[in-house]
């Protein structure tokens, strides 16, 4: 059994962590930290300890890891307060503000022998993950180029914040689950080039990010936009033997804000109307086109992967090497902007 404890009882506690957790049994959530009960404006859970004493969570012997899901700023001081007292941490995204924040804390965590790791749920969506089957199958030939979407028509956001924060970038915000995606697939690119902007002008949250990332032959296209009043497909992948079209994006974030919850034998799965569409032309020169069945995506198995590391000692599926480069590249990509 994996004790663990959480640091925040917000939407990313309660929305994206806790129902995935509460399905695992061999996994016990013993207590959460809420700084300011008057706050409070999630459903409690019956056997769950609620608690605004942070040293409570913190020397609780029983406890062997905590999640910490804050605001991105608090990141680093709630991950090394964890480290400190000698417990296990996984830390919501983005990681870290600055990569340097990301080795110190993987320094730490090293020196005493425990795992620390950032919450990439999104390398188990159903739209990325049914786009590795593709690739993997073959028909689509070498591949060239790959362009993946995260799009919004939010204009509301970037209107409301008037000054310039890194950490509070749009590249920062939502880059960390595509940037993770590539990495985690195909690792570190040959180079990348950057066109991260301001759409509302100097001074203003970027609200735009198109960046190219090079392998060989390969261009992986990473883009988002506040601004977007109809969705780009979330996949295209072009071969030099066909292409890969997915339009719409995994389900379980759009399940999960209706209050439709994972013990539903439905939930997050895709219907034949979400199916992506990969046409291809075969050794006889007969063209194809067929729907493909998507991959069922489930964000708890990051606690599963992380389960294996601390309980059973096994490596790490999102790694530290990953995760720097991940932080490299947000910073490179707004470290122009004012």
């Amino acid at each position: 059994m994996l004790t663990i404890g959480y640091i925040g009882n917000g939407k990313s506690t309660n929305r994206y962590h806790l129902p995935f957790v509460l399905q695992r049994e061999n996994i016990k959530v013993k207590s959460i930290y809420q700084r300011n009960p008057k706050n409070e404006s999630w459903s409690r859970i019956a056997h769950v300890n609620y608690t605004s004493d942070i040293d409570e969570l913190l020397n609780d012997k029983e406890i062997q890891l905590i999640v910490v899901c804050t605001r991105h700023d608090s990141h680093y001081e709630y991950a090394k307060m964890v480290l400190e007292h000698n417990k296990h941490c996984l830390v919501e995204k983005p990681f870290m503000e600055t990569s340097k924040q990301a080795r110190e804390i993987f320094k730490l965590a090293k020196e005493k022998g425990l795992t620390v790791q950032a919450y990439q749920n999104r390398r188990f969506d159903s739209d990325f993950l049914t786009v590795q089957k593709v690739i993997e199958e073959g028909k689509l030939g070498e591949l060239l180029e790959l362009e993946m979407h995260y799009d919004y028509f939010r204009p509301e956001i970037p209107q409301s914040i008037t000054k310039f924060d890194p950490a509070m970038s749009y590249l920062y915000g939502h880059g960390c689950h595509t940037l993770d995606q590539v990495i985690s697939y195909f690792g570190k690119p040959d180079h990348i080039h950057y066109d991260v902007r301001q759409l509302l002008g100097t001074g203003r949250m970027n609200d735009y990010f198109d960046l190219d990332l090079f392998y060989g032959k390969l261009k992986i296209s990473v883009k988002s936009s506040y601004f977007r009043i109809k969705e780009r497909p979330s996949f295209v992948v072009y071969g030099k033997k066909g292409c890969f079209v997915k339009e719409t994006k995994d389900r379980q974030e759009e399940h999960l804000k209706l209050f439709y919850m994972p013990d539903n034998e439905d939930f997050g799965i895709d219907t034949i109307s979400h199916y992506g569409t990969l046409t291809y032309i075969d050794e006889e020169g007969t063209i194809h086109e067929e729907k493909v069945k998507s991959v069922n995506g489930d964000y708890g198995r990051v606690y599963d992967d992380l389960y294996e590391a601390v309980v059973n000692g096994k490596a790490k599926t999102i790694t530290d090497e990953q995760t720097l480069l991940q932080m490299e590249i947000l910073e490179t990509g707004v470290k122009d902007l004012i």
